[in-house]
């Protein structure tokens, strides 16, 4: 397949770009007032690396859809334009640049509404797509599972509907006047009204997944086994990470949105405790409400985990916004109070000395998903974080002969003891108290307790058989 030569716009605006200045600022700890941030220098950093932010996300995202690009026009500017949120010469400049490069598509990296669409489209010599839009081709490109490709559809259509007017050949509509009576229903109506025909088939077929999902929650809650679900930033390293600690396989890729569909592995954990990790979709700056809503039985998964792991791309500049971001969409989900481990990953692409302010606060592990450098210390936090099925320790008295239950503690549990007494063993075992609660019969505490009464009423017994019928009476009486 041949790839699309694509010209990219971007624009930014002074309002938004001086907020995210501040922003920036505020994540490194300067208290800089609105007066003094200004494109020149924030704490002596070059401030266009910043403002291109936005820019060279597009840019990926535009590979990730497979997009040759062929140029590029970028503009600032105080405030969008209503019409065309570009001026009218840089439209003209833009309607030259797309001429010569040959392109065949417009990406602007902004949102359009289906005015400035509409407008674009009738100044420009080729098809027009803005942010949302490009987003939606990318997770429909991606999309693997039935599930995936439903809620991309419903997404697609949501962002559609809006925009229908000025697309497909109209007819005039039915009107009351002398001279307005035309042959009937629009075409617009018509594909309306097909639209909303669909929207309402696939929010039932998403209802019924969302209805199996939480019977297969509900199964899972029926046994005591933690959840543990990957957020963060798309492109983080997430899946890489999820494919470290599960020894799955499940794609990697550098490309933007790589993982759609919700992946779900067993963990075992240092302490020999079972654990469920979750995979779940990126996120990204200005993520599209429609996705948010689309994805909804996909992020349950996330709504639902005992603990999440926000995975953080500790190489990039634009760190601490891109945490922002995740936590800004945590807040929507309804799950920004959930317990949490920050996972700095990819601390191998940096120096040694830049890890120590982050690891000041017990919630951060700095990690190498890719080379598994401190992959272990992570688990490790996980073990502690988790509280659902804790860990104990006891002691049990467990005769050779019974092999499956050795067996069973061994493989679950740590045995941190071990003493052979004739045919027994004495086992010290930490472990799930799940676990361990199965064979409390075995605990030698319990077994003591137990073998003692006997011991003292064959001892009670002897003396009342001496005394006659009375004592021996009374004994009877007792034990009945």
């Amino acid at each position: 397949m041949v790839a699309e030569r694509v010209l990219l716009a971007g624009v930014e605006f002074r309002g938004r770009s001086r907020s995210l200045l501040r922003s920036a600022a505020l994540a490194r700890g300067l208290a800089l007032p609105a007066s003094d941030i200004s494109p020149d220098a924030v704490a002596g950093r070059d401030l266009d690396r910043d403002l291109d932010a936005n820019f060279d996300e597009l840019r990926e995202l535009a590979r990730s859809a497979g997009a040759e690009i062929v140029a590029e026009v970028t503009q600032r500017r105080p405030y969008p334009d209503p019409a065309t949120l570009i001026g009218r010469g840089k439209l003209e400049e833009i309607s030259a640049v797309a001429a010569s490069s040959g392109a065949s598509l417009i990406l602007f990296g902004h949102d359009l509404t289906p005015t400035q669409l509409r407008n674009l489209e009738r100044a420009l010599p080729v098809r027009v797509v803005d942010r949302t839009q490009l987003i939606l081709d990318i997770f429909a490109r991606h999309a693997r599972s039935r599930e995936g490709h439903l809620q991309v559809e419903l997404a697609q259509l949501e962002y559609m509907l809006p925009r229908l007017t000025g697309r497909g050949a109209a007819m005039s509509q039915l009107g009351g006047g002398i001279g307005t009576r035309g042959p009937g229903e629009t075409q617009l109506e018509t594909d309306r009204r097909k639209i909303q025909r669909r929207l309402v088939q696939l929010k039932r077929e998403l209802e019924a997944v969302r209805r199996t999902r939480t019977q297969q929650r509900q199964r899972r809650e029926s046994v005591p086994t933690s959840t543990v679900a990957l957020v963060g930033y798309t492109n983080a390293g997430k899946s890489t990470l999820f494919n470290r600690i599960t020894d799955s396989g499940v794609l990697t890729s550098s490309r933007m949105f790589s993982t759609l569909d919700p992946k779900l592995r067993a963990l075992i954990l240092p302490s020999r405790r079972k654990a469920l990790v979750s995979d779940t979709v990126g996120f990204i700056q200005d993520l599209p409400h429609t996705l948010i809503t689309s994805f909804r039985a996909t992020l349950e998964e996330v709504q639902s985990a005992e603990l999440l792991l926000h995975v953080q791309d500790a190489a990039s500049p634009l760190c601490e916004l891109r945490k922002r971001e995740v936590e800004k969409v945590l807040g929507e989900l309804g799950v920004a109070d959930k317990p949490q481990i920050e996972v700095m990953n990819k601390v191998d692409l940096i120096a040694a000395e830049e890890r120590a302010g982050w690891l000041a606060e017990d919630c951060r592990v700095a990690i190498s998903a890719r080379t598994g450098e401190g992959v272990e210390q992570l688990l490790e936090a996980i073990d502690r974080k988790l509280t659902l099925d804790p860990i104990v320790e006891r002691q049990f008295l467990i005769s050779q002969q019974e092999g499956s239950v050795l067996a069973a503690l061994e493989a679950g549990a740590q045995i941190c003891g071990r003493e052979f007494i004739g045919e027994s063993v004495r086992l010290v075992a930490r472990g799930p108290a799940s676990l361990l609660g199965r064979y409390r019969r075995y605990q030698e505490k319990a077994g003591r307790e137990e073998r003692n009464p006997k011991s003292v009423s064959r001892r009670d017994l002897r003396p009342s058989q001496a005394s006659g019928p009375e004592t021996r009476g009374g004994l009877e009486e007792g034990e009945r």
